[in-house]
């Protein structure tokens, strides 16, 4: 089976939910967050710059739908969503729309429904199979990372996204695991990473 999981290329449309990136000549048609795409041109400030998206291919009867998102760890995230039964590529990217990773991280892992009954279509029922299903899969995974608390979760993203790199980060908090407050946990990481 042929899967497509990462394109770049232009943007040569958008509309609230998709937007069609031309690559090399080919218009694919993304689902995706649009809210979060910011405008981006090219060096001249006027030609459309290069976007890239990590995707998934969702086959059916009568469509093969492409899904976009901005990172690897979204797309995992989008995955495992549509693991559950019963959630489909529509309610996940919902899901995500609605909140951060590490906020939908951090409610499934203490059992928190409130974030995912927001999205259209999901019930109080449906979010705490999501949760039920979901739960043991991101103690895993997180464990498996040497990443042990949604505090450390929540850390690690907020290094990631000060621009240092996944290992790095990991080996830094490791070093900090007794401190169980987020806020402080960066700090010393940070001190380390310095």
């Amino acid at each position: 089976m042929v899967m497509i999981e990462h394109l770049r290329g232009t943007i040569i449309h958008q509309d609230l939910k998709s937007v069609v990136l031309d690559v090399n000549g080919v218009g694919y048609k993304i689902h995706t967050n649009t809210a979060v795409l910011e405008p981006k041109r090219g060096e001249n400030n006027k030609s459309p710059a290069t976007t890239e998206f990590w995707t998934y291919l969702a086959v059916r009867e009568t469509a093969l739908d492409l899904y976009g998102f901005n990172t690897k760890d979204e797309l995992d995230f989008f995955q495992l969503l549509i693991s559950v039964s019963g959630i489909g590529p529509k309610s996940a990217m919902g899901i995500l729309t609605i909140a951060t990773l590490p906020n939908l991280r951090h409610a499934i892992s203490t059992g928190d429904t409130s974030h995912l009954t927001k999205v259209s279509g999901i019930g109080k029922k449906n979010a705490e199979k999501i949760v039920i299903e979901l739960k043991d899969k991101l103690e895993g995974l997180v464990s498996d990372v040497g990443v042990s608390t949604s505090s450390d979760v929540d850390a690690l993203e907020a290094l990631k996204s000060l621009g240092y790199g996944e290992r790095e980060a990991r080996e830094a908090l490791k070093k900090v695991m007794d401190i169980s407050d987020t806020g402080e946990k960066v700090k010393k990481a940070l001190k380390l990473l310095s």
